[in-house]
């Protein structure tokens, strides 16, 4: 970070509170799979090196990074939207509803959070939303960590089970590999069936309810 990454939980901790959590989600553009959030209290000793936005580390040093903040985190909570839940809403709800659901997930609970965007989660707790707060703060940056790192494994995993996607290397995101594995062999479950680039695919015959809605 170009920044200090403690500012912004030091103003939090001169206002008075206590925990104050990072939280952030990843997994909004992707074609397929779930959005997978964070939410992450780290102890002000904290002095791991090299935390930042998860998107501009390579994906060795995220494993990396992953493991020390699970060793020394305060607590972690994590929430998952998975395709289903996404379609039936839209993607920006379910996306707030795994932040709100990763922060009830930690234990201790905080008194204050810090979120990666300009939303504020649903929940009556004192809250900061900041837009590219995954460069700002180091415990939103933590929360970016954990969620990449948790939903790239789903992905990973995902792949054994429908090899013909790819998903191990794309991670589901409309990568021209993906559209055309999509092309070929048409959507499979965990695809988002509400999205361009994939309802194109639905095989012919009754949609399920929930997809009719969001197609009409």
């Amino acid at each position: 970070m170009d920044v200090d990454p403690w500012v912004l939980e030091g103003q939090a901790w001169g206002a008075g509170f206590q925990r104050v959590a990072g939280v952030d989600e990843v997994g909004r553009g992707p074609l397929a799979g779930p959005v997978v959030a964070a939410a992450v209290v780290l102890p002000r000793s904290f002095a791991v090196q090299g935390i930042d936005d998860s998107k501009k580390l390579t994906p060795r040093r995220r494993e990396r990074l992953y493991a020390e903040i699970y060793r020394q985190a305060c607590s972690i909570g994590i929430g998952i939207a998975e395709p289903g839940e996404i379609d039936r809403t839209n993607i920006l709800q379910a996306a707030l509803r795994t932040m709100a659901m990763a922060v009830a997930n930690l234990d201790p609970a905080p008194d204050c959070l810090l979120i990666d965007g300009p939303h504020r989660v649903p929940l009556p707790l004192a809250q900061r939303a900041i837009i590219g707060g995954d460069a700002r703060s180091v415990s939103i940056a933590a929360a970016s960590i954990v969620a990449k790192v948790t939903r790239d494994r789903m992905m990973e995993e995902y792949d054994h089970i429908f090899p013909q996607y790819g998903f191990r290397r794309h991670k589901g995101y409309p990568t021209q590999a993906h559209r055309e594995a999509l092309r070929r062999f048409g959507c499979c479950l965990i695809h988002r069936k509400s999205f361009k680039g994939v309802k194109e695919h639905l095989p012919p015959g009754p949609i399920h309810p929930f997809v009719e809605r969001r197609l009409s």
